[in-house]
C-alpha cells in the first residue's frame, strides 16, 4: 500500500492538491487523525511492506452515527476527496459514507492479498503474498525430500482459493485444496499412495485455510489415517503479508494510485479503480461485493491435471 500512498501524494501534489493522510483507517476519520503529506514525506517508502498510515477495523464507523460523524469531520477539515485502499469491506464503507458525504469525491483502490475483489485482475498485495508463500514452500520442500515426508502447507484464503491455486501450481504441489472446488480426501490420499509407488517419497499439498474439508491440521489428521503415515503441517500465516513488495505490486499500486488522482480531477466518484487485461478500469462500488470474482477458468480446469 505504501507505493499507492506515494503515487497519490506525489501526483496529487503536482496537480496542486493539499494532501492529508488519515492514520488508522476509517477510525482515523472519527479520531481526526490527519497528517499532512508532501513529496518528501513519502520518500523511501515504496520498498516497504504494510502502510505508513497504519490501518484497522472500526465498529463505530459502521454505525449510522459513526458515518454521520465521519462525514461531518471531513467537511470540517475541508477535505474534498477521499481515496481508500482495501477489500470489499473498504468499498462498502466508502459506499455508505457517500450517502452522508454528498459533496465529497470517493475513490477506492483494491488492496487485499486474497485477490477476491470483483472487477480487477489483481489487487495490491496479492503478488507479494504469493511470492512470500513460494519462498517458504521451496524451503519446506527441502525438508520434505530429505525426510520423505508428506507436508500440508496452509495458506491464507478464508473465502478465496486464489493464493492456494497460484502457489500450488507455481510450486508443483501434489494436490491443491481450495474452497472453489469440492475436496475428495480419498482422491488426495490415492495421489500420495501413487506417488510413493512411483518412487516419489515426498509430497507437498497446498491448503486454503477456508476449505470446506477443514484447515490443514484437520485434513492432515484425516489423511494420516488414509495413507498410513504421518502428515506434517505448516501454517504460513502472517508471513504472507509482510516483507518487501514485489515489482508487480509496486507497479500496480503506483498505477492505480495515480489513476485515482486522475479520476478526482475528472470529478468522478463512487468507483473503485482497477486493472483488467492491462487496461485501467473503473468499477461501481456495489459491483465489488455484489458480484463474485472467480478463479481463472484455465486454472480451475487444469489444477487436478497439473497437481496429480
Amino acid at each position: 500500500m505504501n507505493a499507492c500512498i506515494r503515487a497519490v501524494v506525489r501526483i496529487g501534489c503536482k496537480q496542486g492538491f493539499q494532501v492529508f493522510g488519515i492514520v488508522g483507517g476509517y477510525q482515523g476519520i472519527l479520531d481526526e487523525a490527519y497528517v499532512s503529506l508532501d513529496a518528501r514525506s513519502v520518500a523511501n517508502i515504496i520498498h516497504r511492506g504494510g502502510t505508513i498510515l497504519t490501518t484497522g477495523r472500526s465498529e463505530e464507523f459502521k454505525t449510522k452515527a459513526g458515518l454521520e460523524e465521519a462525514a461531518e469531520n471531513l467537511e470540517k477539515k475541508g477535505i474534498n476527496a477521499l481515496i481508500a485502499v482495501g477489500g470489499d469491506g473498504t468499498m462498502k464503507g466508502l459506499y455508505e459514507l457517500g450517502k452522508r458525504w454528498k459533496d465529497g469525491l470517493l475513490i477506492g483502490v483494491p488492496g487485499t492479498i486474497d485477490n477476491d475483489v470483483f472487477g480487477t485482475d489483481h489487487s495490491i498485495g496479492f503478488d507479494t503474498a504469493v511470492n512470500n508463500a513460494l519462498v517458504a514452500i521451496d524451503k519446506i520442500r527441502d525438508t520434505a525430500e530429505a525426510f520423505s515426508r508428506v507436508f500440508l502447507i496452509e495458506v491464507m484464503g478464508r473465502h478465496s482459493g486464489a493464493i492456494a491455486a497460484h502457489v500450488g501450481i507455481a510450486s508443483g504441489a501434489a494436490a491443491i485444496i481450495i474452497p472453489e472446488t469440492p475436496t475428495d480426501l480419498d482422491e488426495i490420499a490415492q495421489i500420495i499412495i501413487d506417488e510413493r509407488r512411483k518412487g516419489k517419497m515426498s509430497s507437498i499439498i497446498i491448503v486454503a485455510e477456508g476449505d470446506e474439508a477443514g484447515d490443514a491440521t484437520a485434513i492432515a489428521s484425516k489423511l494420516t489415517d488414509k495413507v498410513d503415515e504421518g502428515c506434517r503441517v505448516s501454517v504460513l500465516g502472517y508471513i504472507q503479508r509482510g516483507g518487501n513488495p514485489t515489482h508487480c505490486d509496486r507497479i500496480l499500486a503506483t498505477r492505480l494510485g495515480a489513476h485515482a488522482i486522475d479520476c478526482i480531477l475528472e470529478g468522478k466518484t463512487g468507483i473503485m479503480v482497477g486493472e483488467s487485461g492491462r487496461d485501467l478500469v473503473e468499477i461501481p462500488f456495489e459491483d465489488t461485493w455484489k458480484k463474485k470474482k472467480h478463479l481463472e477458468k484455465w486454472m480451475l480446469e487444469r489444477i487436478t491435471d497439473l497437481s496429480s
